[in-house]
This record gives structure tokens, C-alpha cells and sequence, in this order.
């Protein structure tokens, strides 16, 4: 049994936004780039190959694009969801209680060791004494898969298990993980000699270091050593779980900005694969209602992977209401206010709650907002951070998905939306 949260208290995040390496007194990532996520690649036999991989290197959306799919994405939803084949609204019959949902990426990993579809698959556990401390896991049983089972929104090295994959001869495999680790892992999948790769993606948006999480979890709920899991839902709030079953809620508007600045990687801060557009499957929440998944069928090996998991499941509609275009604007203008901006006065966070809840996008609207809104900030963090970088990590669609907002966009910053001259 996972021990409670062992919370350590500080002053405020482990760095300021303004660090340029992920975690910048941490020896073991020495001389890796400006940008680092630390998705594992580095520490394997094949760090040689990071210039060509890495992703906060040289974005290669398009060319892996090209090579899954035979095409790039076409205007409208591919340019934000990326490129998928079919979509739904899906859970687990019978849902895992220890899973952060219902379970549906577990069990999915431990049905093609089952079956025998793979002879291992590379995932995400929580270190030991911890709930969520990421660990990468080698697992090759179902059992192994299913006791990893729960979010763990921490940066984890998944890749520096390939040197296992190699040594221990194995040619079938499954690899749960985040964006920027399926990017490389694309990048060098010929390398790895394997005879059926099935990837399966987790949505992701600015993961932190252990003890940053331990911190924004001490800034956020009530009870920061009994949460079990977390998340950020469609109504516009984080919904934390506790060990008595009770959901704490709390709304965005609601967040202390103001201290939580300087807790996400700049790494994070750079990408632009919220929806994990290159895996074969992507399974999270944000295009469906509440208490439902948003699953995303992107490859032929995707179906056969959905295939695998459907007895267990049951369907709902994907549905779509609100206008996200209404409350771009202001967004877009938030981005030209400081970090760290002190919360609005109490009655102003009611209303701000209540009209998100109400009027707000829903459904598919909703995962466009958030992928929109994400898109906008990084590339403004890029170009306020890293600009000379921009041509080589933000990718081609970024612009096209942007384009509706390009005016404001250069009313608000005085320059153009689309590319600029970056160097590389």
C-alpha cells in the first residue's frame, strides 16, 4: 500500500521560468539542450541520436506525420487534435478504482501482454513510498502493468528503458507515454529493431518536477498529503480526489497565481502536442463530458488496439457547445500581463466560475479551447524566451490552427502571428 504524500514545504517553486534547463542543479542533465524534458533518451545507448530525436531540437511533426499517415493534417480539427481516423466518448464497464479514471490505458497494457501481443511495455509507476513520484516500469506481466495504474503528472525518463528493450532481445513492445517521449520515440523507432510497435498517448500539458508537485498541491487543496488523484476537468476547475472518496474542488480563476509562478518546466512551456497527435491511440478527457473519455483513433494500429479493449467498454456521444472564439481575445490579452498576477477580488471569482460553467465551451469546443489557448501561450513563451529557436521547435500546424486570431494577435503584440525569421 502507497504510503501518504510526504509533503515538503518552501518558499516557492525549485526555478523561475526564466531557468532555460529543466532542472538546472541536477547534474545528470548537464550538456543536454536549453530545452529539456528529460523523456529518458539521453541516458540510453542511443544519446547519440538526440540532435536527430529530440523534439525541443528540431520539431519533426511533419516529416513522422508523413511517414504514419502518408499525408499531413488537413484544415480544421487535425490542426488541433491531430491526425485520427475516428473519435469517441468511452469508458470502462467495470472501472479500476485505483485508476485515475476508469482505467481504460492499464487495461489495454495488460491485455497485450495477455494476449500476447507484446512480450513487455514501457509505462509510468509511482517510486516507491510515494503516490506520485514517477518511475519508468519495464513490465512484463499484466500485473505489473495494472500496478501502475493512476496519473503521475511528473516528468518521468520512459526512454531510458530501451537499452532493456535491446539487451533483453525483445522485439514486440507497448509504450505508454507523454508527447514529447513519443516524438523521440518515433524519431528513432528503426533503431530499435523491433518487429510490432503499438504507442498509446496520454494527453499532456506542463508536467513538473516531484517536489514542484509536492508544492503546488500545498498551494492548492485543503488537505495536500491525502489527495490520491488530480486532475484538470471540462468545467473549469481541478478536481482533487482524496483517501475518504470526497472530491475537492477548485475553480482555475481560483488558482494563487501569484505563488505558483516558475512552477512548470520551460521544456513544457515549448510544446506544442497537448493531444499526442503521434502515438496509435490517444486516450484522455478533454473532448468528452464529465465522467467520460475522449479517445482518439489515429493509426490502423490504433483500431486493432481500440478492438482489444471494446468488450470492456461502454460508448456515449461526443457532444460540442459554446463558442470558444468569443473569449480568445481575452486571453489573448492576459498573455500580455505579468506572470504570477494576484487573484481578482473574491465576488469577481464567483461570476468568472460561473460563466465558464455556463456559457462556456463544452465538449469538443472545450478541447479546442484548451489546445488554442495552449498553442497561444507557448508560442508566446517561445518567442519572449527562446525566439531565435522558433523554426526549429514550433511546428508547421501551429500557425494554420491560429490563424482565426491572427489580427488580434498583432493588435495585442504588434508582430505578425505567422513565422518570423528565427535563427537556427
Amino acid at each position: 500500500m502507497t504510503d501518504s504524500l510526504q509533503i515538503t514545504t518552501g518558499d516557492g517553486p525549485s526555478k523561475g521560468l526564466d531557468t532555460i534547463s529543466m532542472l538546472s542543479s541536477d547534474d545528470r542533465l548537464k550538456g543536454r539542450p536549453r530545452l529539456c524534458s528529460d523523456c529518458g533518451l539521453c541516458d540510453s545507448a542511443l544519446s547519440q541520436m538526440m540532435p536527430q530525436a529530440c523534439v525541443f531540437v528540431r520539431n519533426q511533426t511533419q516529416s513522422i506525420e508523413q511517414r504514419l499517415h502518408g499525408r499531413n493534417r488537413q484544415p480544421g480539427d487535425e490542426l488541433r487534435f491531430g491526425i485520427h481516423r475516428a473519435q469517441y466518448a468511452a469508458r470502462m464497464r467495470r472501472p479500476n478504482p485505483k485508476a485515475q479514471w476508469s482505467g481504460m490505458i492499464t487495461t489495454l497494457g495488460a491485455r497485450l501482454l495477455e494476449q500476447g501481443k507484446v512480450e513487455a511495455v514501457i509505462t509510468t509507476g509511482a517510486a516507491p513510498g510515494t503516490r506520485f513520484k514517477a518511475e519508468p516500469v519495464l513490465a512484463r506481466t499484466p500485473e505489473e502493468v495494472l500496478a501502475t495504474a493512476g496519473n503521475k503528472p511528473c516528468l518521468s525518463p520512459n526512454l531510458n528503458l530501451i537499452d532493456q528493450i535491446r539487451d533483453q532481445g525483445i522485439k514486440r513492445l507497448a509504450f505508454i507515454g507523454t508527447s514529447c517521449q513519443v516524438h523521440s520515440l518515433r524519431a528513432i523507432e528503426a533503431e530499435l529493431g523491433l518487429e510490432r510497435l503499438y504507442v498509446i498517448g496520454i494527453p499532456c500539458s506542463d508536467n513538473v518536477t516531484y517536489p514542484d508537485l509536492e508544492y503546488f498541491l500545498t498551494q492548492i487543496s485543503r488537505s495536500p498529503k491525502t489527495v490520491v488523484h488530480h486532475e484538470f476537468m471540462q468545467d473549469f476547475s481541478l478536481w482533487l480526489r482524496h483517501e475518504n472518496g470526497k472530491v475537492e474542488r477548485v475553480n482555475y480563476i481560483d488558482f494563487p497565481m501569484d505563488k505558483l509562478h516558475g512552477i512548470f518546466p520551460s521544456a513544457c512551456l515549448s510544446c506544442f502536442d497537448y493531444p499526442n497527435s503521434l502515438c496509435d491511440l490517444t486516450v484522455g478527457y478533454m473532448g468528452a463530458e464529465l465522467g467520460w473519455q475522449w479517445v482518439l483513433v489515429r493509426t490502423e494500429t490504433g483500431e486493432e488496439l481500440l478492438e482489444l479493449l471494446k468488450p470492456d467498454l461502454e460508448f456515449s456521444e461526443l457532444t460540442e457547445g459554446g463558442d470558444r472564439s468569443r473569449g480568445m481575445p481575452k486571453f489573448i490579452a492576459r498573455l500580455t500581463h505579468p506572470p504570477g498576477a494576484k487573484k481578482p477580488p473574491f465576488l469577481i471569482r464567483r461570476l468568472v466560475a460561473y460563466l465558464q460553467r455556463k456559457k462556456g465551451p463544452k465538449g469538443l469546443e472545450f478541447a479546442r479551447a484548451i489546445i488554442e489557448m495552449k498553442l497561444l501561450r507557448n508560442l508566446n513563451y517561445v518567442r519572449s524566451k527562446f525566439a531565435r529557436v522558433e523554426s526549429r521547435v514550433v511546428p508547421y500546424h501551429v500557425y494554420q490552427a491560429l490563424e482565426p486570431y491572427a489580427e488580434t494577435y498583432s493588435q495585442t503584440f504588434e508582430r505578425p502571428l505567422a513565422a518570423g525569421n528565427s535563427e537556427d
